[in-house]
Parts: structure tokens; C-alpha cells; sequence
């Protein structure tokens, strides 16, 4: 049962339930990651936008440094998406089961990485610091890719603004008064339901997130980053099992 449910939840099948499901998880983690990497380097790295203002008002201010550091941030989030889509389509030009799981493995891996620059953040402040922003934009980039292209754009994880923007736009689907009543009626206004579950589900689970971030980071620091991804791998690892099982036994049929 619990196979199944995992394997349904990441594999390359997909439903809009195990699209809602995996994207409250990632929205969950984003917001930990995103809080908590505040915490660490004083700048939320999950979204770009303030990214791109920073650097427009560095750039007239003339802090050259600053603006370098804004571009850096931006090249990193677009190289982790770029990251995310090539992965997918090199598991999905194979065949491979796994071809959302091996992102999902990437980032567990790279947030492990966050956790030891992070628990040496202090140390080689010049070095660690920097880098330490430009790998959680590289996580959130990737994250935020896979995302959108398991469920074809309709979810995003790593911010909430397009989240409270399509929950707006459904509640006032909800609020419009048709002049008929039947659903199939021509130019009847309604609401997707699924898709106000879903918003709803990730703008709450994003908001946990952070919640648990925070917490997690003030209390225990970095290894906080350590139940998170174990549960991305917990997650991918059915697909990926899939995939070993499947090429090993296509190895021994070719022997």
C-alpha cells in the first residue's frame, strides 16, 4: 500500500491528486528552506522578484557588489530550472519511471549541501556566504521547474503570489452571479473546486512551512535541513527503485 501510494505520489503517471499531494510536500519545503534560509543569510531566496528590484536599485545607487550578487542569484534560480528540465527529459526520452523522482533526489542532496556550508557559514564568511545564497536560488529554481512541469504550470511551490492571485480569481468565480443556473448553461461562471483545493493546499502548507522552518533553524540550525531531506528521498525512492530493478533485469536478459 504504502509502495503504491509512493509511487503514485512521484512517478511519471500523474493525476491532479498526486499533483496536489506532492505539490503541498515541495510548497512545505520550500517554505522551510526559505524561512530558514533567511535565518542563515538574511535574504529569502525562493522567489526573484526582489531579486530583480534589488539589483535595478543597487545598480542607480551604484553598489556594483550588490548588483553582481542580485545576478548571480538570478543566473543560479535559472540554472536550477534549466537543471530540473533536462533531467526530466533525458529520464523521459528513456522511459524511466523516475523522471520527477531523480530531481526530487538532486535537491535532497543539495540540501545537505546547504546544511554543511551553512554549519560553516562562520568560518570563511567571503566564501560560504555567497555560495551558500547561490545554492538555495539553485534549489528553488529546480524545485519550482519540477513543479510546473509535472503538473503542466498549474502548480508552483517556491512562491505564493500566483498562488493568492489564482485564489482570487476563483473566489470570484465562486462570488459571480449567473443568470442561469445550470452548470452547462452557456457562459456559466464557475469555480474549479479541484484547483481552489489545491491553492488552498499549498498556500497552507507553504505557511507551515515556514512556521517549521523558522522554529526548526532557531532551535537545532542547520541540521534542521536533515528530516527534509530524508522525506524528498523517502518520497523519490520507489520510481528510482523502479528503474534499478528494471534496467538490472534488462542487463541480465542481454547477457
Amino acid at each position: 500500500m504504502l509502495l503504491n501510494y509512493l509511487r503514485r505520489l512521484s512517478g511519471h503517471r500523474r493525476t491532479r491528486s498526486a499533483n496536489r499531494q506532492l505539490g503541498a510536500l515541495l510548497a512545505l519545503i520550500a517554505g522551510a528552506v526559505n524561512a530558514g534560509g533567511f535565518l542563515a543569510v538574511h535574504q529569502y531566496t525562493s522567489h526573484m522578484t526582489g531579486f530583480v528590484s534589488a539589483i535595478a536599485d543597487n545598480l542607480v545607487l551604484g553598489n556594483l557588489l550588490l548588483v553582481l550578487g542580485g545576478v548571480g542569484s538570478l543566473i543560479a534560480f535559472l540554472c536550477g530550472a534549466s537543471a530540473a528540465s533536462v533531467m526530466i527529459s533525458w529520464s523521459r526520452h528513456r522511459g524511466l519511471h523516475s523522471e520527477y523522482a531523480l530531481p526530487l533526489v538532486v535537491e535532497a542532496f543539495l540540501l545537505l549541501q546547504f546544511g554543511l556550508l551553512g554549519a560553516n557559514l562562520h568560518a570563511f564568511v567571503a566564501i560560504t556566504l555567497p555560495a551558500t545564497v547561490l545554492l538555495l536560488c539553485f534549489i528553488m529554481g529546480l524545485q519550482n521547474a519540477l513543479a510546473t512541469q509535472l503538473s503542466n504550470a498549474e502548480i508552483r511551490t517556491t512562491h505564493v503570489t500566483g498562488v493568492i492571485t489564482d485564489l482570487g480569481i476563483e473566489f470570484g468565480k465562486m462570488l459571480y452571479w449567473n443568470r442561469s443556473n445550470q452548470p452547462h448553461a452557456e457562459g456559466h461562471i464557475h469555480a474549479d473546486r479541484d484547483k481552489l483545493l489545491t491553492l488552498i493546499a499549498i498556500l497552507l502548507m507553504f505557511f507551515i512551512g515556514c512556521l517549521i522552518g523558522a522554529i526548526g533553524f532557531k532551535i537545532f540550525g542547520f541540521s534542521a535541513v536533515l528530516p527534509f531531506a530524508a522525506l524528498l528521498v523517502l518520497v523519490a525512492l520507489v520510481p528510482v527503485l523502479d528503474d534499478v530493478i528494471a534496467l538490472s533485469r534488462q542487463k541480465l536478459r542481454d547477457r
